[in-house]
């Protein structure tokens, strides 16, 4: 294998000699330092979940629209953002992209922790800075891209499943500890007055160092590919393909959802249960990002849009819970309903990310059907381009949910008082999700001409 510090030009994952004598070493070493930066990634995006429940405190007279907006521009930088970083992996390289995307998370992290120390901002400049934690969002599409080329298929969905749990999992670490040490003074660089105990510029700082690592470790131990060069032009022929657009769709309700829920969270327990802390809310990131490599690993076993399928049912229906209790003023019911509508979202995370290199499988394979193993190779590999490709586009669609959601919240809550009319919102298009995915997915039946029957093949 010819193999450079920084490029290996051959790479064959799925010649099981090759994956097994040294393929499965590097993947796994790339996959390590993946979720490292992608973890810091997800952090640095969600830090303003926590951040904005304690503005108030601090002096800033935000209204509570206001602070939500705070809370979901973020999600849509990020999600926009994810669309350059879907291509930059097969421009750049992924270990090049890791480098850049993990060193400039400093600035979200650095210009936060200069102005929430001062009372005065305006809130169309906190806006601005809030939005730049979106740059943390937009490592999840070029790690997902990348991971997916270091992979034979048939492991796809258990790594890419890791990958995105070690990620989303940062949701759950920015939650958890940012509340701890932000009573600390030993980051208090800026040398700001605590209010009420609390040190806010340490939501900032306390990244510094994880970033850091992470550029090392992605400088020294990841790896380009030089199979996973394409041109964008080549790439984008995904944005033809109307698989593109449905599994786009479906992401929105599993990933949008998490991310959307977890970014508001903290804040909705804020305003809807006063005497609760904010604490407990990194809960339900937490076991939505462990539950999702459990979503993969049941959809390598059983088919993704199966999975994927009955996960919307019990995702309406916890919906509905959440809805229920919420209105009771019920914290223990609406908490319950919360944990078990976060672990749908990671499940469903899992099995529609799955689905993706499937359904890309299977339609370049029905076109080359009877023409012979070369054809059958080209068609493996132009799958792999268009599936690595379309695993970052849908991703950047998906990650909508992380404005939209705490969004709707916000306007929901102005409007009426509360934030049932976004979740009966939430509700509906859950239904909208399952009717897509039994109609496209699980239709026994004519599927059109010269289209592959993605039901019998169980993607």
């Amino acid at each position: 294998m010819t193999k450079n510090p920084t490029w290996i030009s051959d790479w064959r994952p799925e010649d099981e000699a090759f994956w097994n004598a040294t393929g499965k070493t590097i993947a796994r070493r790339n996959l390590i330092w993946s979720i490292v930066a992608e973890h810091i990634g997800f952090s640095v995006w969600l830090i303003w979940s926590i951040v904005t429940t304690k503005l108030p405190l601090a002096g800033f007279h935000y209204t509570t629209d206001q602070l939500f907006q705070l809370v979901a521009v973020p999600g849509l930088i990020g999600a926009l953002m994810r669309f350059p970083y879907t291509f930059a992996v097969t421009t750049f390289g992924g270990r090049n992209w890791t480098i850049f995307s993990a060193a400039i998370l400093f600035i979200p992290t650095l210009s936060l922790a200069y102005f929430v120390s001062q009372p005065d901002t305006p809130f169309w400049l906190m806006l601005l800075i809030a939005s730049t934690a979106g740059l943390g969002g937009g490592n999840f599409a070029s790690s997902m891209t990348n991971i997916s080329f270091f992979f034979p298929d048939r492991m796809k969905g258990w790594a890419l499943g890791l990958n995105a749990a070690g990620g989303n999992i940062g949701v759950s670490s920015v939650q958890l500890l940012t509340p701890i040490l932000m009573t600390l003074a030993v980051f208090n660089l800026f040398q700001a007055t605590p209010v009420d105990g609390i040190f806010l510029q340490n939501a900032g700082l306390m990244w510094v160092l994880p970033i850091a690592i992470a550029v090392f470790g992605a400088v020294f131990f990841m790896n380009n590919l030089t199979t996973a060069k394409s041109s964008v032009k080549n790439q984008l022929a995904i944005v033809k393909r109307k698989h593109t657009w449905i599994m786009a769709y479906l992401y929105i309700g599993t990933f949008g959802s998490f991310i959307g829920y977890s970014a508001a969270f903290p804040l909705l327990i804020k305003t809807q249960f006063p005497t609760v802390t904010i604490a407990i809310a990194f809960l339900g990131p937490l076991v939505g990002s462990l539950s999702r490599p459990l979503g993969g690993w049941l959809a390598d076993r059983i088919g993704g849009s199966i999975i994927t399928f009955w996960n919307f049912i019990v995702m309406a229906g916890a919906t509905i819970g959440v809805l229920y209790f919420v209105g009771q003023k019920d914290f223990i019911g609406f908490l319950s309903m919360f944990l078990i509508l976060f672990v749908t979202t990671g499940i469903g995370n899992g099995s529609t990310y799955r689905m993706i290199p499937s359904i890309f499988r299977e339609e370049n394979l029905f076109k080359v059907r009877g023409k012979g193993d070369v054809a059958r190779a080209a068609a493996l590999k132009a799958a792999g381009i268009e599936s690595g490709a379309a695993v970052g586009f849908i991703g950047a669609i998906g990650a909508v949910g992380g404005y939209l959601i705490p969004s709707g919240f916000g306007k929901s809550i102005a409007m009426t008082g509360g934030p049932q009319l976004a979740l009966a919102i939430y509700l509906a298009f859950y239904g909208s999700c399952l009717a897509l995915t039994w109609w496209f997915y699980l239709r026994r039946g004519p599927q059109g001409e010269g289209a592959p029957s993605l039901a019998e093949a169980r993607v």
